[in-house]
């Protein structure tokens, strides 16, 4: 008994010694394991708010699914700022002190941790003005999908291919974004088609327009529209004009459906589906005699 408390003593004089001073008062290995493990505790017990915040409290609310998690991601923020702080005074840390310390890291930060702050502060203005949200379809650069989350850094999209591409979130700002949902989901797609000269052109409109009204992606409002934008040099160019909600995640499967079912019918009613010709004339200069 009296080795184990002999054990327990040094144990505990080891924990109060001291590490460091900050303004004259002394920072213990006990302190900072204390600093550690309430650090810890907080960004879990954050991360669990976000989620009771965006996927429990905020649903009865009718709110979306982007701006829920953007409130529940801003709250997290500021329970982590404040429950720093906490810890530190907490813990017994003089935190007039570490003036100094915060003057050194922020000139760490604005040399070596830029791009790191960069991308926090491009986080917050996404989830403050909201140039996208969860559930969008987006390209920016060469990347295409749908965002699935946004978090301080970066932003994750998961492509057609179910490829998940992490996004610095200073990209969103800096660059042209495309979001295909920004307002709502409805969307219009321009189906170019080209017919051989002489072919009737209201028989054409009539049956793209057909085409459109039997595929079930295409909306019936707004309806779908023909426009007869060219005469090219090998037939005259159609545009078929048709709005969709169900496959902005999938344009070129609702393409690929509208194009085979326009050939079929064109194919069924006769219409010519012109392919590129070259038409060469020889010209004979006068005064050749021809050759045998």
């Amino acid at each position: 008994m009296q080795s184990i408390t002999g054990i327990l003593e040094q144990g505990r004089a080891a924990l109060k010694t001291s590490l460091l001073h900050l303004g004259g008062l002394p920072v213990t290995f006990e302190a900072v394991l204390k600093i550690i493990v309430l650090l810890l505790l907080l960004f879990y017990l954050s991360g669990k708010l976000r989620i009771l915040i965006a996927d429990r409290l905020l649903v009865r609310t009718g709110m979306e699914l982007g701006v829920r998690q953007a409130f529940g991601s801003i709250v997290r923020y500021l329970v982590v700022v404040v429950g720093f702080v906490v810890i530190l005074q907490t813990a017994g840390i003089d935190l007039t002190a570490l003036n100094v310390l915060a003057g050194a890291v922020g000139i760490g930060l604005g040399f070596g941790l830029q791009n790191i702050v960069n991308n926090f502060i491009s986080g917050l203005i996404i989830l403050f003005e909201r140039p996208i949200k969860v559930g969008d379809r987006i390209v920016v650069g060469e990347v295409e999908g749908d965002v699935m989350h946004i978090g301080g850094r970066s932003t994750t999209v998961v492509t057609n291919d179910n490829i998940s591409i992490i996004v610095p979130n200073s990209k969103f700002i800096t660059q042209d974004v495309v979001n295909w949902s920004h307002n709502d989901r409805k969307v219009r797609f321009k189906i170019p088609v080209c017919v051989a000269y002489g072919t009737d052109i209201d028989q054409v409109a009539r049956l793209l327009l057909e085409v459109a009204r039997n595929n079930l992606d295409v909306l019936a409002e707004p309806p779908p529209g023909t426009r007869l934008m060219e005469f090219g040099d090998h037939g005259l160019k159609f545009e078929l004009r048709a709005w969709s909600t169900t496959l902005i995640h999938k344009k070129g499967l609702l393409i690929s459906n509208i194009n085979i079912a326009i050939y079929k019918t064109f194919t069924e009613h006769g219409i010519e589906i012109p392919y590129p010709q070259l038409d060469l004339r020889l010209h004979r200069e006068k005064g050749l005699k021809d050759q045998p």
